[in-house]
């Protein structure tokens, strides 16, 4: 599996983004996808994710501002965020976890995409 994230830039506190995380390559083997971010000397925190069956789950410290989406057809997944503050800026990491059955022997994975910078300014 492959992840490619997309969508970071810089915007204006009280602004939106939505940040892309395209999949491709052994895609039914995805069980769910996460969003993950991480700013400079700490460890990345997972703000979003959203399974297989589309249950969704979000970091308390993201609730009600973040909205993490997927569109099958393009085997994209979404983080839209809104009303984005200074301490949203974070580097912002797509990952999947994966169970590939198509081996003698499942094998349990996760991959990640390259990072998607958001800065906020104030």
């Amino acid at each position: 599996v492959q992840l490619q994230a997309s969508g970071g830039g810089l915007v204006q506190a009280g602004g939106s983004l939505r940040l892309s995380c395209l999949a491709s390559g052994k895609i039914f083997s995805i069980n769910a996808i996460e969003w993950y971010r991480q700013t400079p000397g700490k460890q990345r925190e997972l703000v979003a994710t959203i399974t297989r069956s589309d249950t969704t789950n979000y970091a308390d410290s993201v609730k009600g501002r973040y909205t993490i989406s997927r569109d099958n057809a393009k085997n994209t997944v979404y983080l839209q965020i809104k009303g984005l503050k200074p301490e949203d800026t974070a580097v912002y990491y797509c990952a999947a976890d994966t169970t590939d059955f198509s081996q003698d022997t499942p094998v349990v994975a996760r991959y990640w995409g390259q990072g998607t910078q958001v800065t906020v300014s104030s």
